[in-house]
């Protein structure tokens, strides 16, 4: 039993017909396709609704992987009742929510191009995030780093994904920049998102097409998490 992943190949559709394969034991519903992005990366799960032929429409409050990780599962609202296995759905994503944490998760990517130090940590928000880099000194000047990301930002640079195999992957380490989420591998191939000439990484989650659409980023803090930990936030405007 597979979920056919449709955000990867257009982070765009907000509308998919799918058929309900399983229930999980915690109530998940399992789907043939998804076009929700399950929770992972330091991108939170989508949300949305499904409705069924006769009518009935199911908040979906968030999305997980199963425990393969080749399936996906869609989380319905508390107490909510459920289409039967084998029902035929739509599922229709909550787009307004899920623009803001692709223009975020995009921000981040150029972020790392800012600081190209290694990341420890991560978090996409909706409408901020944080990420956590390993830098052996401090004096980050938060003004200057909020000037170069807005640069690099209004460089216009599409975004676009291109796929390499695992072992190019292992025999490419220098293209992972994080050391606490590990890149999507298993499958025998790792997709990478490159931001014009700006940056390559490997990266399952959803993106803008195109840099102009993140907008205007304020750099809202640096903190001090250890003693080469520094912990810098931002936020969409």
């Amino acid at each position: 039993m597979k979920t056919e992943f449709l955000f990867r190949d257009d982070a765009y559709l907000t509308q998919a017909d799918a058929t309900i394969l399983a229930v999980t034991t915690s109530g998940g519903l399992i789907l043939d396709r998804s076009l929700f992005y399950p929770t992972g990366g330091g991108q939170p799960g989508d949300k949305g609704h499904l409705q069924w032929p006769d009518g009935q429409r199911l908040a979906i409050t968030n999305t997980v992987y199963g425990e393969d990780r080749e399936t996906i599962a869609v989380i319905p609202e508390q107490g909510s009742p459920l289409p039967p296995v084998g029902s035929k759905v739509t599922q229709e994503l909550d787009w307004a929510l899920r623009l803001v944490r692709m223009r975020v998760h995009t921000c981040l990517h150029l972020l790392t191009t800012v600081l190209p130090y290694p990341v420890t940590g991560g978090t996409i928000g909706d409408g901020e995030g944080r990420l956590d880099f390993d830098i052996p000194d401090a004096g980050l000047d938060k003004d200057a780093i909020e000037a170069e990301l807005a640069r690099r930002i209004d460089t216009h640079s599409d975004v676009t994904y291109e796929w390499i195999t695992d072992d190019e992957l292992l025999a490419k380490p220098d293209l992972v920049k994080t050391m606490s989420v590990k890149p999507p591998m298993g499958s025998g191939r790792v997709r990478l998102v490159r931001i014009g000439t700006l940056d390559l990484q490997p990266c399952g989650g959803t993106h803008v097409r195109n840099t102009s659409e993140i907008g205007k980023v304020l750099i809202t803090g640096i903190e001090k998490k250890g003693k080469q930990n520094r912990r810098v936030r931002m936020a969409l405007v």
